[in-house]
């Protein structure tokens, strides 16, 4: 990227996401900055009647379609031995409001726009169970795990085909942590089986309409990144420096692999200074970047605990041109 090339040329916001997923030159990086809803308190004063949304001015711009819930499930879900009875399931939100909000959405800048399902697979299973319980269902008696998973992804299928049509929809983020800030919880092999024939059938899905795969996992994921790429993953999401090295992921995968997030959320951003937060900013941008394949945001999204001064310095840094 260079300064004259910027000058010449000015990409949309969506281009500017594409071409960084598909590792081709862009006029600058680009940056995709979240807050929880605490988080998102902190700009309150600078907002003036705005969003934080339209404050931050994203390159990509999240939207919740409608999806589905567990309902009133049986007592013993909760317990050790394996379910018994049928779980209930409710759907959520507004097709109606969706396209709505979508075609209001890409008339404010033509942003890449993201549809997101956090806690869609894995996760699923154990919100159902409790995580120490759907562990030990997968140890135990590992056919109804895998039956039980094979169900949540069916109903995540119906859910997916009735938004892939949109065509205001560039992406589709799959959430389900797969990793501690020591390593996976589970067990390459047991994550093969168990996880990745789900994750293949969505991923597949989702291409077929010609969208991007976007998949968010916290922890120590490595182990694995290999593998999701094999299976077509596009971006992966958030990259955290404080349990992987983010200079080896880009050295070994970042041909074939584009990352979005690196910038410290339990170091930098709560605890530095906003010049430390600039240059730590700056110095991951300059190493991810190279050669495409980067969306530059924080590792996590950002809570209450950032000071102001803070996100503006990271927000400086996100807007700037590079040369």
């Amino acid at each position: 990227m260079s300064g004259e090339a910027n000058k010449e040329t000015r990409m949309t916001r969506r281009e500017r996401v594409k071409a960084a997923i598909a590792h081709r030159r862009t006029d600058r990086v680009p940056y995709c900055i979240e807050f929880t809803p605490d988080g998102s308190q902190v700009l309150a004063p600078l907002l003036g009647g705005r969003t934080w949304e339209a404050f931050v001015d994203n390159d990509v711009r999240r939207v919740q379609p409608p999806w589905w819930q567990w309902h009133q499930l049986g007592s013993d879900w909760s317990g050790p031995d394996i379910p018994r009875t049928r779980p209930g399931v409710l759907g959520f939100g507004s097709y109606e409001e969706l396209i709505g909000n979508l075609e209001r959405i890409r008339e404010q800048g033509d942003p890449y726009i993201l549809a997101t399902f956090y806690g869609s697979h894995f996760e699923k299973a154990h919100f159902a169970r409790g995580i120490e319980n759907f562990l030990a269902d997968m140890a135990a008696d590992p056919a109804w795990a895998r039956r039980f998973l094979a169900g949540i992804v069916d109903r995540n299928m119906v859910m997916l085909e009735a938004i892939l049509s949109l065509k205001e929809i560039d992406g589709v983020l799959l959430g389900s942590d797969w990793g501690t800030q020591a390593d996976l919880m589970i067990s390459p092999d047991m994550w093969e089986d168990m996880i990745a024939p789900g994750e293949q059938r969505e991923y597949d899905f989702i291409h077929a309409f010609g969208k991007d795969v976007w998949v968010h996992s916290c922890g120590r994921i490595e182990k694995i990144i290999p593998r999701l790429i094999e299976m077509g993953l596009d971006v992966l999401n958030p990259v955290q420096p404080e349990v992987m090295d983010i200079a080896m992921l880009k050295a070994r995968f970042g041909d074939r692999l584009t990352f979005w997030g690196g910038i410290s959320t339990q170091r930098t951003l709560p605890y530095g200074t906003p010049e430390q937060v600039k240059t730590e900013t700056r110095s991951v941008r300059r190493m991810m970047s190279q050669g495409g394949g980067y969306i530059l945001g924080p590792a996590q999204q950002i809570q209450a605990d950032v000071p102001v001064a803070n996100i503006l310095a990271l927000l400086e840094v996100a807007r700037e041109d590079q040369d």
